[in-house]
């Protein structure tokens, strides 16, 4: 039948049905669809190979036969040329529910159990703050230009490139999850910023006023235990009680930068430091809630503001820099150095790596103990009582 105003009108459930549908002489696959409670939809209905796909294009009762012979004979088009509407439109509607928030959090949960959580806690710190302005989009939707934007407003240099890897990293996961991206990982392509290669070491009247000036409390115990040993910040700042013992803290490979499990010896201030933290039933020596330590940028302007700008303005990093310039000013020779902090560079790169298994754990132990030294005679005013290494001529 042909479907019009009048006729459309008339239709009618057939008695001891509950579901029909009336189809247009016109446009095939066109039909005004009834059903038990007084329901009446236009619907457009074809095939797509050997599948059946239906589309609804309505209530009767809100939208005119115009409107829907309309939208129905658009369709019929696009199926003549071989497209597939409502597969179309059900990927479109799987795009729009597939936002920005949604893949960053999908991507945290993958990628928790496999790596540090300082990253974790890095990559979370970009996604929902740095980026909070692309949560409401779709992933598809979300543009080199955006993506360049954040770039553009982040702090400086450094923190414009970890974000960018951040963005590119989970890009790169959500396209092998099978997302479709239109164009690819927006992230890639965007301009990295030239970082200038820090320098900075602290001397000893800095290393002295920033001791001084810290509390004993969860923050002030990671900065002197940084000063003492050249650690990495999120080696001491996710510390675990299992991880201490034999006067040394012995750090498994998961939670270092190069994989390689590493010892660090602990001088007698650095025993003291410790030595002075309630364990309980903790896990992880420091830390609010048992997670370790992140309330970084907060307390570093507070020690900031106390210091008064005393000291030039420095980096935590600054501190792992300045104990290796200070091991070096002491006699301590570099291999020894590079084995306190852990680098592999240098005496254990390449070939001498594969074939020099020394850990130097001696030499280890005599360098931060006269370093620790050195930093305890600065603090209390007062010559250091080791005499400093001297190098073989």
């Amino acid at each position: 039948m042909k479907l019009t105003i009048r006729s459309a009108a008339q239709l009618a459930l057939p008695a001891g049905k509950r579901d029909v549908i009336f189809w247009d002489d016109d446009i095939r696959g066109f039909g005004l669809r009834l059903r038990e409670g007084d329901e009446r939809g236009w619907i457009y209905r074809y095939r797509f190979g050997r599948t059946q796909r239906s589309i609804k294009l309505g209530n009767a009762n809100s939208v005119s036969l115009a409107v829907a012979r309309k939208n129905a004979s658009q369709l019929e088009a696009e199926v003549r040329l071989g497209k597939d509407p409502a597969g179309q439109k059900a990927v479109a509607k799987q795009e729009a529910e597939y936002t920005f928030a949604l893949l960053a959090e999908r991507f945290l949960d993958a990628r928790r159990p496999e790596l540090r959580p300082a990253t974790i806690h890095e990559y979370t710190r970009h996604l929902w703050q740095d980026a909070k302005s692309l949560h409401r989009l779709p992933i598809a939707a979300v543009t080199q230009a955006d993506i360049a934007r954040l770039l553009n407003n982040a702090a400086g240099p450094v923190s414009a490139n970890r974000l960018r890897s951040t963005l590119s990293a989970m890009f790169a996961w959500t396209l092998k999850e099978g997302v479709v991206l239109p164009c690819g990982n927006p992230a890639a392509y965007t301009n990295k910023r030239q970082e200038q290669p820090r320098d900075r070491v602290l001397s000893d009247d800095e290393l002295k006023l920033v001791w001084q000036a810290i509390d004993s409390d969860d923050y002030g115990n990671i900065i002197k235990l940084l000063i003492l040993t050249g650690a990495r910040a999120e080696e001491i700042a996710g510390l675990q009680w299992g991880e201490i013992g034999n006067n040394a803290i012995n750090l498994p490979g998961a939670r270092t930068k190069n994989k390689r499990g590493h010892t660090i010896p602990l001088s007698e201030p650095a025993k003291a430091i410790i030595a002075a933290i309630g364990r309980g039933k903790r896990i992880r020596v420091f830390g609010r809630d048992d997670t370790g330590f992140y309330g970084w940028s907060k307390c570093k302007l507070r020690l900031d503001q106390k210091l008064g700008g005393e000291v030039a303005p420095w980096k935590i990093h600054d501190l792992r820099r300045s104990a290796v310039t200070g091991m070096a000013e002491l006699g301590i020779q570099p291999h020894v150095i590079e084995a306190v902090v852990n680098h592999v560079s240098g005496h254990k790169a390449g070939v001498a790596g594969i074939y020099n298994r020394a850990t130097y754990d001696k030499e280890k132990r005599e360098a931060l103990n006269l370093w620790a030294e050195h930093v305890t005679a600065l603090v209390e005013g007062r010559k250091a009582t080791v005499v400093p290494m001297r190098r073989a001529p």
